[in-house]
């Protein structure tokens, strides 16, 4: 998704431009494993490019489906306190979202919330309107067909394994035929340059700029091109989430998204809604050291004790596994907030270079903007 952002605000700018993906399609990573939500801004701290790139990207991607009929949905969210300490909690979230521009919000009691959303029990909530849900993967499609129309190239299957600087830029070396390119993402390999697969066909592009938004792989990316990601705290740190659904038979109605307040490593478990109506529990947060994306059906009771606080309907439903995704964290375990890493390298030794590092959520509401931003930046 970042990558394509950036490929089509590049290419309208003038730009010659070729997006390198290691996998046999787009859209097979972080895009393909996410909640589809659109994040109104309330979370990030005022002043962070979370926050400016949430609340553009937002605005942003809303107008864009709406003019290309990318199907989504501004359906509204609740953020509810289930117990008395939790109040301040959803108060301070308010001012937060106040204080960043977020429009569309609204503290209301517990009354209000039966009265929205029957099924669900709190004492008071945050409401936000301006959150909803989006295909992702026809929104990344339509951006992909914007670049291309203005002139941009998409290779698939072409692994990046080395990047060695030129005098007016680098020159990427490739490695064609990668698969899914699962040795690229890997969080455990340190920042060096990837061994070709045996037989595996070689290509070099010289480029007067590279873009590295490789998600997973984003600071294994930067490590090819010289720069040292421990030092620049650039050390991605992948946090997997699980996602439970209903199992069949199971009904529980609900309008709009349900999260609980905040926990240290996500947004807790929370009840979201597919365009199609259907309801999904998650995600989790748990640091991992491989991108093993099977779903342990033995958290099913943890999810639904979680998720039973607010939806007390579901104590005596079962919940069935459904799918997992994997953050590129900046913030390790107890770690504080990390902000987006958006930035070109010259001041690091990498002229012509532009990281897009630790692009968790909310990348997928901010990617249009993300990539008006790196196009600013991408200057040979």
């Amino acid at each position: 998704m970042i990558g394509l952002a950036a490929a089509a605000a590049c290419a309208k700018a003038g730009r010659s431009v070729v997006v390198l993906e290691a996998g046999p399609e787009i859209a097979r990573g972080i895009t393909s494993r996410n909640s589809e939500v659109v994040h109104a801004g309330i979370y990030y701290p005022e002043g962070s490019a979370k926050t400016a790139l949430c609340l553009a990207g937002r605005r942003a991607l809303y107008a864009w489906c709406d003019a290309k009929r990318v199907p989504h949905r501004k359906l509204g969210k609740l953020i509810v306190a289930t117990r008395p300490e939790e109040i301040p909690v959803v108060e301070g979230l308010q001012a937060r979202a106040v204080a960043n521009g977020v429009e569309g919000i609204e503290l209301i009691g517990g009354a209000e919330v039966r009265r929205l959303e029957p099924a669900v029990l709190a004492l008071a909530a945050l409401h936000s309107r301006e959150t909803g849900i989006v295909d992702a993967h026809a929104f990344c499609r339509s951006i992909q067909a914007e670049a291309e129309s203005a002139g941009a190239f998409v290779l698939c299957d072409r692994r990046v394994v080395g990047l060695v600087p030129r005098s007016h830029g680098w020159r990427v070396e490739v490695e064609v035929g990668a698969g899914d390119g699962a040795a690229q993402a890997s969080p455990a390999s340190a920042p060096r340059p990837a061994r070709p697969s045996p037989g595996g066909l070689r290509e070099a592009i010289d480029a007067g700029c590279v873009v590295d938004a490789a998600g997973l792989a984003a600071d294994a990316i930067a490590g090819l091109a010289g720069l040292d990601v421990d030092a620049l705290g650039w050390r991605q740190h992948p946090c997997k989430g699980d996602y439970f659904a209903l199992a069949p038979g199971a009904r529980i109605s609900l309008a709009r998204l349900v999260y609980p307040v905040p926990q240290q490593a996500g947004l807790g478990i929370h009840a979201t809604l597919d365009l199609a109506g259907r309801v999904r529990f998650g995600p989790d947060a748990e640091y991992v050291d491989a991108l093993d994306h099977r779903v342990d059906p033995a958290k099913a009771e943890a999810f639904r004790e979680a998720a039973s606080r607010y939806l007390p309907s579901l104590a005596g439903a079962a919940l069935v596994p459904d799918y997992a995704g994997i953050r590129p964290k900046l913030a390790g375990p107890g770690e504080g907030f990390r902000d987006f890493v958006i930035e070109e390298a010259s001041a690091h030794g990498a002229p012509g270079f532009v990281a897009c590092v630790g692009i968790e959520s909310p990348g997928l509401t901010a990617a249009l903007a993300i990539g008006d931003r790196v196009a600013a930046l991408a200057r040979p």
